[in-house]
Formats: structure tokens, C-alpha cells, sequence
């Protein structure tokens, strides 16, 4: 028997949709980065980028479970001398709701030039509507 290793050029992308209303934050990262790196296909191979175009919406209304509202800090450096900034999930959800996702999803894929490439392949929006109707994706439920 021989293993079996994907080709960049053999890899069918498809385009899928979640929607994250009433949803835990981590609950979707986890698949959303599954799909991104292919671990859902039987042909994944770690250092391939075997996954699919994943489309967010309505990421305004996702949950965070405990006191993370509050308790959950991020941050930021500006580059310059004592420019390091932070901000709640609370304030950062009213102030962009797709950075909670991108940044859980960044978290959870490889730190290397094939994580940052995957990364490009998800498409993160706080409403119900996005511009990706051509591409007909499929509706996938996480429950």
C-alpha cells in the first residue's frame, strides 16, 4: 500500500457558509479552521493547503461562555515606544464583531506562510449578507 500525498493542483476547493448566530466563539473556530486547513476531507496532508472557502456570517451575534465578555483582554502593539494597546471582547465586538473570529481562527491554524495563506480563504461578515453568491456556496450547520 502507498500513501497518499495531495497535490496544491489536484485540491477542489468548495465554498461553504456557517452561520454564527447564537453560536460559542470557540464551537466555530474550531470547525472553521478544520475546513481551512482540509482536516474534513480524507485527502488532507498537513503541509498542502487542502481546504475549502469558508464564508461567517451574522458573526455579531456569537457567544462567549463565563465572564470572557469582561475578562477576555486583547492586544495590540502600535510599533512605537509604550504603544501597546488593549481592549475587551465587549468593546472589540462593538467595535468590529469579525476580529473575534479571525483572531480565534489565526489562533488555531498553523504561525507559518501556509497558516497566513489559509487564513486569505476565510471570509468573516457581522451580518446575514455577503457578496459570494457567484461562487454558490453550500449552507452547513454546526449543530
Amino acid at each position: 500500500m502507498k500513501s497518499y500525498v495531495a497535490k496544491k493542483e489536484s485540491v477542489e476547493r468548495k465554498w461553504v457558509v456557517i452561520d454564527a448566530s447564537d453560536q460559542v466563539l470557540g464551537r466555530i473556530a474550531v470547525r472553521v479552521s478544520g475546513m481551512l486547513r482540509g482536516k474534513h476531507r480524507p485527502t488532507y496532508t498537513p503541509h498542502v493547503d487542502t481546504g475549502d472557502f469558508v464564508i461567517v456570517t451574522n458573526v455579531q451575534k456569537v457567544r462567549l461562555t463565563g465572564d470572557k465578555e469582561e475578562g477576555k483582554i486583547y492586544y495590540r502593539h502600535t510599533g512605537f515606544t509604550g504603544g501597546l494597546k488593549s481592549a475587551t471582547a465587549r468593546e472589540l465586538k462593538q467595535k468590529d464583531p469579525t476580529m473575534l473570529l479571525k483572531n480565534a481562527v489565526q489562533g488555531m491554524l498553523p504561525k507559518n506562510r501556509l497558516g497566513r495563506k489559509m487564513l486569505t480563504k476565510l471570509k468573516v461578515f457581522a451580518g446575514p449578507e455577503h457578496p459570494h453568491g457567484a461562487q454558490q456556496p453550500e449552507t452547513i450547520s454546526l449543530n
